[in-house]
């Protein structure tokens, strides 16, 4: 009777370290790379524009410091199928570092604020690597990252059905999304992609309890290809 007791309260802790474990995985930022806006804020807005040449070097320990947790952040999962485009963003990344570092040395002004000009472009352009088109779309993806890479291997039915009514919801929410003004020249290719998702995620919804793994895997299958899709319009 205790033995079984102990496994309970066993599986009810693991459960809960489990939750914040997958949250952190279905989460689209990188708290390091958040945490080097710190020292580019400074950067840009103060030393940049009133050429405080003292001030950008003085901040080189910061760059450097803040820099190195951004080198060793890993990405967490719902972004692994960026990871290609933002290693190759982190190695410009890494160089505008240097070129920072090397132009504090010397005595050129103009080498200087050139640096600082480039850290920051290099750094806003690994942070839209990352950063969602559109909320929506991040909303849709955390349900069906975990739907995907959790409970399909598992072949978990009974959670995928749980989870298809949510899906459903939040394929419907990207239809009636907006895009924001850079990217007007892409809302009709985005609006038929979109229709696509939301057509998918209706088919996996609308499945008769009675209908066997395959039919469910199929349709989840049908669902993360309509959702890449969307996802290439913006590359």
């Amino acid at each position: 009777m205790k033995l079984n007791r102990y496994l309970a309260i066993g599986l009810v802790l693991f459960a809960a370290a489990a939750v914040p474990a997958l949250s952190q995985e279905t989460e689209s930022t990188v708290p390091e790379l958040s945490a080097f806006h710190e020292v580019i804020y400074p950067i840009w807005h103060t030393a940049y524009p009133e050429k405080d040449i003292a001030m950008l070097k003085s901040l080189v320990p910061q760059v450097n410091e803040l820099a190195e947790k951004v080198f060793a952040a890993k990405l967490p999962g719902i972004l692994r199928e960026k990871q290609a485009k933002y290693d190759a963003g982190l190695a410009e990344f890494r160089k505008s570092v240097e070129a920072y570092n090397a132009a504090a040395k010397g005595s050129d002004d103009k080498a200087m604020l050139d640096a600082a000009e480039v850290l920051h472009a290099k750094y806003e352009m690994l942070v839209r690597i990352l950063r969602p088109v559109l909320k929506e779309m991040d909303e849709f993806h955390k349900v069906l990252y975990v739907v995907y890479h959790t409970h399909l291997p598992a072949k978990d039915w009974a959670a995928i059905r749980a989870a298809a009514p949510d899906l459903r919801t939040k394929a419907e929410a990207v239809t009636k999304a907006t895009l924001p003004t850079r990217l007007q020249d892409k809302s009709a290719a985005f609006a038929k992609a979109a229709d696509e998702l939301a057509k998918a995620a209706a088919v996996l919804a609308g499945l008769e309890p009675k209908a066997d793994g395959a039919a469910v895997e199929q349709a989840v299958q049908k669902l993360h290809g309509r959702y890449q899709e969307l996802e290439k319009i913006f590359d």
